[in-house]
């Protein structure tokens, strides 16, 4: 039996690494997503401390550089969390468009493989078509063989 040979499996070879590739992409673009999103939650909680810090000292004996200093703070994490909101929708952003392309290049890999199983099955059939052709030959020459033994 003949040995099946796909004429384009470099090409899906190349599929598979392109797939592996924005799959590691992806990955990478979700873990830089989740350390974002960390980086926001903890802003937040620091200014949810400072937040109740200053209402702390509102209630305590006044002292009014501390409250300054307090309010001072809790503004610079204001800054730090609409600037971390800024990356965090970068991020998501980014996996977004790595998710996207690992789709497409599923697909195309996926659509490769289709066509390696369609070449193999084409295959398969005219395999059988040769071997039944033989067949009948071999068959048709020991029929031969025994109509020319039967004459003589």
């Amino acid at each position: 039996m003949a040995r099946f040979r796909y004429r384009m499996q470099n090409i899906l070879n190349i599929k598979l690494k392109l797939e592996d590739q924005e799959k590691q992409n992806f990955a990478m673009a979700r873990n830089r997503l989740t350390e974002e999103e960390e980086i926001l939650k903890g802003y937040q909680e620091k200014r949810d401390y400072i937040a109740r810090e200053g209402v702390r000292m509102r209630t305590e004996k006044i002292d009014l550089l501390k409250i300054k200093e307090n309010t001072a703070l809790a503004s610079y994490y204001d800054d730090q969390i609409r600037s971390q909101k800024v990356k965090v929708a970068t991020a998501q952003k980014n996996l977004e468009t790595a998710r996207i392309r690992m789709q497409n290049a599923i697909t195309e890999r996926k659509i490769h493989e289709k066509l390696r199983e369609n070449a193999f099955e084409k295959f398969v059939k005219e395999e059988a078509m040769n071997e039944a052709k033989e067949i009948d030959e071999l068959t048709s020459y020991k029929y031969g063989l025994k109509q020319k033994q039967s004459e003589v």
